[in-house]
């Protein structure tokens, strides 16, 4: 059987903008065709799910808010009956907190698509999809950047529809979360909402509800500034803790202790340079020349030696931006936020170690 492998370029796969290619593929599913959308193999995006506070979560960062609303606002527009968006593997991570296992999941458009038990079944079964798309798709979203830049409220916008809020988010047999808008309405509401998620400025996460209000919703999509380095800690972090004898059996227990260990290395136990804020691969790198592998080292050696010694191994390119950058992991602060009587300080202690004649 033929397999979806060909890759995007680089500039296409991290593409957020108007006519966006998807896959589309014709299932059949309970003796029904389905027309199921999907993402092109090498979409620079990931997702994860999960159900907390009897809330379905979708959980991402900033791109995949924008891309994830332009999936909304041009399914919104859709007319063909039994069409519905689908996310699974590859594009799905373990959850930023404790790395359980995301689900996959859908957006179904209520008022003309019906997905029932025995069809949410079957497509489950058939996951993750692997045979060739019968065609790409341009995802046409027009009118979505006017509404970002609409600053007035929906009800203002639209006179004629009162803010939508019947559609439902719901897990389905077979373990799909499905997030079902009942009118076109709802669902660009919805795509406005999770358009409008910003992490900006100290402000490290932000969240839309989805769905009506009952006890509380039954959706929301959450972002966050650091969502791909917390699922690598995550992932670090439960393969320590069901490393170690007598690794608690039941799933409460054993969240806590992951959510510990989380914290642990968030606190900069053998954290890897490359996995240190401020820092990357290119400065692990650069780190490793003189020894520095982990935050540790880097503590212990403190930001202004680290600095002397990167230019003493004669480390290309090297600006006073890696200095501040290196202060910011040790002391968990964005180097731009980093103030600036601490700058003149770190400039202070590097004018004195220049001029130490121990150095000379």
């Amino acid at each position: 059987m033929a397999t979806a492998t060909a890759r995007q370029r680089p500039a296409t796969a991290r593409a957020v903008a108007d006519g966006l290619k998807l896959h589309r593929r014709v299932l059949r599913l309970a003796g029904r065709e389905y027309t199921v959308i999907g993402l092109r193999p090498g979409t620079a995006v990931r997702f994860s799910t999960n159900h907390f506070h009897e809330t379905w979560h979708i959980l991402s960062d900033q791109r995949g808010a924008r891309l994830l609303a332009r999936l909304m606002w041009g399914l919104s527009y859709q007319a063909r009956p039994r069409t519905l968006l689908l996310v699974d593997r590859p594009f799905l991570v373990p959850t930023p907190f404790e790395a359980d296992p995301p689900d996959p999941f859908v957006i179904v458009p209520g008022w003309h698509t019906a997905l029932d038990g025995r069809a949410a079944r079957a497509l489950a079964a058939r996951l993750p999809l692997r045979s060739a798309p019968d065609g790409t798709v341009r995802w046409r979203t027009h009118g979505l950047d006017a509404a970002r830049a609409d600053e007035r409220p929906f009800w203002e916008r639209y006179p004629d529809h009162r803010v939508p809020d019947r559609g439902q988010v719901t897990r389905l047999p077979g373990g799909l979360i499905a997030f079902v808008p009942r009118s076109p309405d709802e669902l660009r509401y919805w795509a406005e909402s999770v358009d409008s998620l910003r992490v900006t400025g100290t402000f490290d996460m932000d969240y839309r509800y989805i769905g009506p209000w009952d006890h509380g919703h039954s959706g929301e999509v959450q972002i966050f500034r650091t969502f791909h380095r917390d699922v690598g800690i995550a992932r670090r972090a439960r393969a320590d803790v069901l490393a170690r004898p007598h690794a608690p059996a039941d799933p409460t227990g054993l969240r806590v202790r992951i959510w510990r260990q989380c914290g642990a290395i968030k606190r900069g136990r053998n954290m890897k340079i490359a996995n240190c804020r401020n820092l990357g691969p290119r400065s692990a790198e650069q780190l490793a020349l003189v020894g520095i592998d982990t935050l540790d080292d880097l503590a212990a050696r403190g930001a202004v030696q680290a600095y002397l010694d990167l230019r003493d191994a004669g480390v290309p390119g090297l600006t006073r931006t890696m200095l501040w950058a290196m202060e910011g992991a040790i002391t968990g602060t964005d180097w731009r936020a980093l103030p600036p009587g601490r700058r003149q300080e770190l400039l202070s202690e590097l004018e004195r170690a220049e001029r130490d004649p121990r150095r000379r």
